[in-house]
């Protein structure tokens, strides 16, 4: 559970729409559910080049379908271009605990989520669309709103004119305290349909008393217009970004086709309504 650092009715991530543990009514219904979602189990294998280092390089393309091209200075770009740990990386808790695979995810994304329990789901997605704005040096647009007043707290007025990375680090952390899955899901606009889809679109659901968020970290489309994605996670408690399996098509896994009614990820449930886009 995240830590609340002033004296404000706030309430974090875990405690009000958290991103992790639902409570035992909500775990009940989602056992259920993903229980339905288990048809057919796959590790992925099948799309997998072992030697590939990045997202791109790592997961393969099903037969017809083909990557969008970005350039270097693209969101898009730097998403498929992310770090990947060696194949057979587990994925690490903020403690240095192991999540153990349990086929939910095939990959681990190669960066370092510090030693607090902070970095979790809404926070990995808002730290990835930060990260790109800070490796552009667009400092001026990397802005996230608390949910304590729906007010944007900037990095330009944290920084103070230090923009080293010790700084930002600091900057992301107090952002991950105070924002989260609710304060995230009403900040981001609405993907009209799933058609529309976009690299760094996110799938989030506030919950009432819990919540969760996925980002699109790479997108295909072939011939006919078909689009899928890869979709990626962190979770409660605080853990490293994570490529998600697909548990409902061994044919397609880790690739999703998102053009669905529901749509069922290893450890949540979203719906076409959920997907968001950045301004």
């Amino acid at each position: 559970m995240k830590s609340i650092y002033v004296l404000l009715p706030l309430f974090s991530c875990q405690v009000f729409t958290g991103c992790g543990q639902p409570n035992p009514v909500a775990s009940k219904t989602q056992s259920t559910e993903l229980a339905a979602a288990q048809p057919v189990r796959t590790d992925g294998s099948q799309f997998i080049d072992p030697d590939g280092t990045t997202v791109k390089s790592r997961i393969l393309l099903p037969q017809g379908f083909k990557r969008l091209s970005y350039e270097a200075g693209e969101f898009g770009y730097f998403l498929e271009n992310l770090p990947l740990y060696p194949i057979d990386q587990e994925v690490h808790y903020y403690n240095g605990k192991i999540k153990p695979r349990n086929n939910i995810y095939n990959s681990v994304v190669k960066l370092d989520i510090g030693k607090r329990d902070l970095h979790q789901c809404a926070d990995a997605v808002m730290r990835l669309r930060a990260d790109y704005l800070y490796q552009q040096k667009r400092y001026k647009d990397i802005k996230f709103n608390f949910l304590s007043d729906g007010k944007p707290r900037t990095y330009t007025n944290y920084a103070k004119g230090d923009y080293s990375y010790p700084t930002y680090w600091k900057y992301l952390e107090y952002i991950f305290a105070y924002a989260n899955t609710a304060s995230l899901h009403d900040e981001l606009p609405n993907v009209k349909t799933t058609q529309e889809v976009k690299i760094g679109d996110t799938f989030i659901q506030k919950g009432s008393s819990i919540g969760h968020a996925i980002i699109v970290v790479d997108l295909a489309k072939n011939s006919a217009g078909k689009t899928i994605v890869l979709l990626a996670q962190s979770y409660m408690p605080a853990q490293e970004i994570q490529i998600l399996n697909n548990w409902n098509n061994s044919k397609l896994s880790p690739w999703y086709d998102i053009d669905q009614d529901i749509i069922k990820t290893p450890e949540w449930t979203f719906y076409p309504k959920n997907l968001k886009t950045w301004k």
